[in-house]
């Protein structure tokens, strides 16, 4: 059982990023369920994987009306994330970061940082976005963390409530399919086996 406040956070702003309309969150779930994918930051190597992997849930998403939503807690690598075409879905700005206060996405320290960013978890995916020719860059608050909210049609009820411990953390895409109870056609991009010879950052 979720501790989300759905009215709470309902009423928090977002940016929309192509018309730059300022919108309530709750207005994302008024007609359909929702995906919410909240980004650490739009130059995250990992966020980028990430954001690609479940955007590749889009088409099947669509086809069941859920909506595909990402939202990051600042403009700083916005565009280069735009040109590389990591998400499919539609992008948000949480200009004042309250979703993820609310949410209880946690920003790290700089001591919690670094063991989190050369741990497994994170080697793992680094690896996987290396491999798919995925980059990062070290612009934006490298110490925000993110996560996952699944909301359904009207704001009924929160299906997922998924906060990062590791900057590694993703909800996967097996997860998203059987929380909304959903067919997917899609197959998950393979965790890569790592160790410390090929997984270093």
């Amino acid at each position: 059982m979720s501790d989300v406040d759905l009215r709470k956070i309902g009423v928090n702003v977002l940016k929309n990023v192509s018309s730059g309309e300022s919108v309530e969150l709750q207005s994302l779930w008024q007609d359909r369920s929702v995906v919410l994918f909240f980004l650490r930051r739009f130059g995250c190597q990992v966020c980028r994987w990430t954001a690609t992997e479940v955007s590749k849930l889009k088409e099947d998403l669509s086809e069941n009306g859920v909506a595909l939503v990402g939202v990051g807690p600042e403009e700083a690598g916005l565009q280069e994330f735009q040109e590389g075409g990591y998400f499919k879905g539609d992008l948000y700005i949480d200009e004042l970061k309250q979703c993820y206060r609310d949410l209880g996405f946690r920003r790290y320290n700089a001591l919690s940082l670094v063991p989190a960013a050369l741990g497994k978890k994170v080697r793992e995916v680094v690896t996987k976005a290396n491999a798919e020719g995925i980059q990062g860059n070290f612009s934006g608050d490298l110490l925000q963390s993110g996560g996952m909210l699944i909301v359904t049609k009207g704001g009924e009820k929160v299906l997922l409530h998924f906060v990062q411990d590791s900057p590694g953390d993703h909800v996967p895409l097996e997860t998203i399919v059987q929380t909304l109870g959903i067919q997917a056609k899609v197959q998950p991009g393979k965790r890569p086996e790592c160790n410390d010879d090929v997984c270093t950052r």
